[in-house]
């Protein structure tokens, strides 16, 4: 059985939700340890004062803040502890917007809401309203002591939970230098055509379990081979060239007739059940907005 990993309620408006945090996300990294080349020896890392190799205790351990090289402010735990955001049980409600407002850059971890006990009704009432409206709630609450911002999202009846980064986390492309090209430079029309031509025909639906950790699966096949005495031939590694600037037209129409050789009989192309849950859960003004449009072409 799932182990909650927070318990707390939605609040907004004089609704409180009696709600239990889940972890969305299984990590399937590999752990690998240190050890040393020529016999195996296990690496251990210790705290040490630096000029020294006296080794310090946890408890003699304190935050600090790095003014200049070598010159820092020392924070005592209680002083840190002070500071710590309140202790609350609440998913505070701050706001209702759509989703597609929101940049992908600014989410971050993912979880599930599931009812506490007694609340299945009114965390059954939120998720519909919320579903049917096709919004997104925006929140802050506190994991972990610290403060989060959170985007809440409702789907088959279930709420889910996203972390989020606060603005002054996310890095403006405008501090990267000359990271992003300054200028545009020109496009021809017809190369973006072919473009948007090999888009639509790579486009289908997103099926998740088609992704594989690849590089996962080949460390373990590595992991396998070597434990069993095998001998192992390493590739070397080659780095991918740009395609150049007058080779850019025969790269697209060479990739869309790769893709059509592939799929010679291409499937009519298919609303995802997610695209068509959206479509139900239009907002009301939006879907008046739409029923007019039509009645205006029909006169017309």
């Amino acid at each position: 059985m799932a182990r909650a990993i927070w318990s707390g309620s939605i609040s907004f408006g004089l609704l409180n939700v009696p709600v239990r945090l889940y972890s969305a996300v299984a990590r399937r990294g590999i752990s690998l340890r240190e050890i040393r080349e020529s016999d195996g020896a296990r690496i251990r890392h210790r705290r040490v004062a630096e000029g020294t190799d006296e080794e310090v205790p946890y408890e003699k351990i304190v935050k600090a803040f790095e003014i200049t090289p070598d010159r820092y402010v020392p924070l005592t735990k209680e002083e840190m502890s002070a500071l710590a955001p309140e202790k609350t049980r609440a998913i505070d409600v701050q706001d209702f917007v759509d989703l597609d407002e929101i940049d992908p850059i600014y989410f971050d971890s993912p979880y599930y809401l599931g009812p506490a006990e007694g609340a299945e009704k009114a965390y059954s009432l939120l998720a519909k309203a919320m579903e049917e409206t096709g919004k997104v709630a925006i929140a802050r609450f506190v994991l972990r002591n610290k403060e989060h911002l959170a985007a809440l999202r409702a789907g088959s009846g279930i709420l889910t939970l996203t972390t989020m980064r606060f603005a002054d986390e996310v890095v403006p492309p405008e501090e990267l230098d000359d990271a992003l090209p300054s200028k545009k430079p020109r496009v021809d029309k017809r190369e973006v055509q072919m473009a948007e031509q090999l888009i639509d025909s790579l486009t289908t639906d997103f099926d998740p379990s088609a992704y594989r950790d690849e590089y996962r699966e080949e460390l373990l096949a590595l992991i396998e081979n070597k434990a069993e005495g095998k001998d192992v031939v390493t590739p070397p590694a080659e780095e991918p060239t740009p395609t150049q600037a007058p080779d850019l037209m025969a790269a697209l129409e060479e990739s869309i007739a790769s893709v059509k050789g592939k799929d010679a009989k291409p499937k009519a192309k298919r609303k995802s059940p997610s695209k068509q849950k959206a479509a139900k859960r239009k907002p009301a003004a939006k879907r008046a907005k739409s029923r007019a449009k039509s009645k205006s072409k029909t006169s017309s």
